[in-house]
């Protein structure tokens, strides 16, 4: 039986970091715990915080199941995260500025030039251009999991439009409305200035032609977006307009926001709507949610797009697995934190063993997300085991496997009471004129027993995130 390592137990002894919250759980009478549980619910509906799954029937707009426990890192724990973090969302960007330019790292032969420039995320439409402070992806996710007391493993990089932060301010906003008691009694980090870091970030990356205060907004697909709520919740906080393609238009050079008091120009565009849906006279030509002639603005200095188009190819799963050769290479440093190790199908011996151990390794499409297009092999049945087999099989470039990781558990609150379920995390760092990292973070939390899917599309759940101020 696979050992896992527990965040709050060692052994029969209660760890240090939830030494607070052993007291309050066993002091908490479980009609309490069920009235509190209600309670959060109620909250989220009323707030309006729900996700959309396509293509299910049923209803579009769900919860997201929310623990109350919460899970906690030491601050001494949280500043190994915190360098590793920075220092890969250093080299991401690095990386993503020489791909556009010179391609020193395909020319040096360390990463193969195919995998970078055949791929369907790199887009020649910007490539010789350099955007403002060279940054390329503003917004960096990097998706975390723990199996040991000083382990940590980068399970995936988001360099594009990382959801669910709006999860991480509402699990707090949430825990501190119903048990104010916990955070008088703990020194807890806040995270509450994300917008405000956001909106700082945003204004830093201004573009050449900005002349005074950015003005910022968001660019959503629309309400029927599964992650809307988090728009407009984040236009809401920062204080910027929320607006869709319709709303835009080009002119002069510049890209200008339809008001009731007329065109007003706009300097910064947080957009959360992918690459080929931006400018229908650059990528796709049938996009109605984009706004034409967006990218002749962008290439001019005229506006700037956050993350930049064709942040997408650094976040690749056959290029995440480069990731510690680039601190090498731009950073002249050794890895802070590790990869999981990857076997890549494309290559024929790689293949070969993932072919033939395919029962125990996870194997996940490279551009796969949300827990879709991926194959846990243990948990899986022979005839689906075939069936993966069998695509793998067809298209190997498309799929790389890892080993199934023993990912840690917290406790959580289930029906009979509290057990341990598996977790992972998922900070959000900012990078503009300085790179920042909310003390915080998405915990998902898979709460079916033994499930290592923690995606709430596929019946995930989430918690609030302390880090312990020293």
């Amino acid at each position: 039986m696979t050992e896992y390592f527990n965040e709050m137990f060692d052994g029969d002894q209660v760890r240090a970091p939830y030494s607070a919250l052993d007291g309050w759980t066993r002091d908490m009478p479980a009609d309490l715990r069920a009235m509190k549980q209600a309670e959060a619910e109620a909250m989220f509906r009323r707030i309006g915080i729900t996700f959309a799954v396509y293509g299910e029937g049923g209803d579009p707009d769900r919860l997201i199941p929310f623990d109350m426990f919460p899970r906690v890192f030491t601050q001494m724990e949280w500043r190994k995260l915190e360098r590793g973090i920075k220092q890969r969302a250093r080299a991401l960007n690095a990386f993503l500025l020489d791909v556009y330019g010179r391609g020193e790292i395909v020319r040096a032969g360390r990463i193969p030039a195919r995998l970078v420039y055949q791929n369907e995320a790199y887009e020649r439409a910007v490539s010789g251009f350099v955007p403002p402070r060279g940054i390329y992806s503003h917004i960096v996710g990097i998706d975390l999991v723990r199996t040991g007391r000083d382990q940590f493993y980068v399970l995936e990089d988001n360099c594009r439009t990382p959801s669910g932060v709006s999860y991480m301010l509402e699990n707090r906003e949430i825990m501190m409305r119903m048990f104010p008691q916990l955070f008088r009694d703990n020194r807890i980090e806040p995270v509450e200035g994300y917008p405000e870091a956001l909106r700082r970030t945003l204004a830093s990356v201004a573009p050449a032609k900005c002349t005074g205060e950015p003005t910022i907004a968001i660019l959503t697909p629309g309400h029927f977006n599964s992650a809307y709520y988090e728009h407009s919740f984040l236009a809401d906080l920062m204080g910027v307009d929320l607006v869709e393609g319709a709303d835009l238009f080009v002119e002069g050079g510049f890209c200008w926001m339809r008001t009731t008091e007329g065109p007003q120009k706009l300097d910064v565009i947080y957009r959360r709507l992918d690459d080929a849906y931006l400018d229908p006279l650059c990528f796709r030509p049938d996009s109605m949610l984009g706004v034409p002639g967006l990218m002749d603005v962008y290439r001019s200095g005229g506006v700037t797009i956050t993350s930049a188009p064709g942040a997408g190819v650094a976040d690749d799963k056959a290029i995440y697995t480069f990731v510690p050769e680039m601190i090498r290479f731009y950073l002249g440093e050794e890895p802070l934190l590790e990869n999981v190790p990857t076997w890549q199908c494309a290559k024929e011996d790689d293949l070969k063993y993932v072919l033939d151990k395919i029962g125990e390794l996870v194997v996940k499409e490279v551009h796969g997300s949300g827990g879709y297009g991926m194959l846990v092999g243990p948990k899986s049945t022979k005839e689906q085991i075939e069936i993966f087999r069998h695509k793998i099989m067809e298209d190997p470039d498309n799929y790389i496997a890892q080993p199934t990781l023993a990912l840690s558990t917290t406790p959580t609150f289930v029906e009979e009471g509290v057990a341990p379920r598996h977790v992972d995390l998922r900070p959000y760092c900012l990078v503009g004129d300085k790179i920042e990292l909310m003390p915080g973070g998405l915990t998902r939390v898979a709460l079916t027993e033994g499930s290592l899917v923690v995606n709430s599309s596929q019946g995930g759940g989430v918690k609030d995130t302390w880090v312990l101020a020293e």
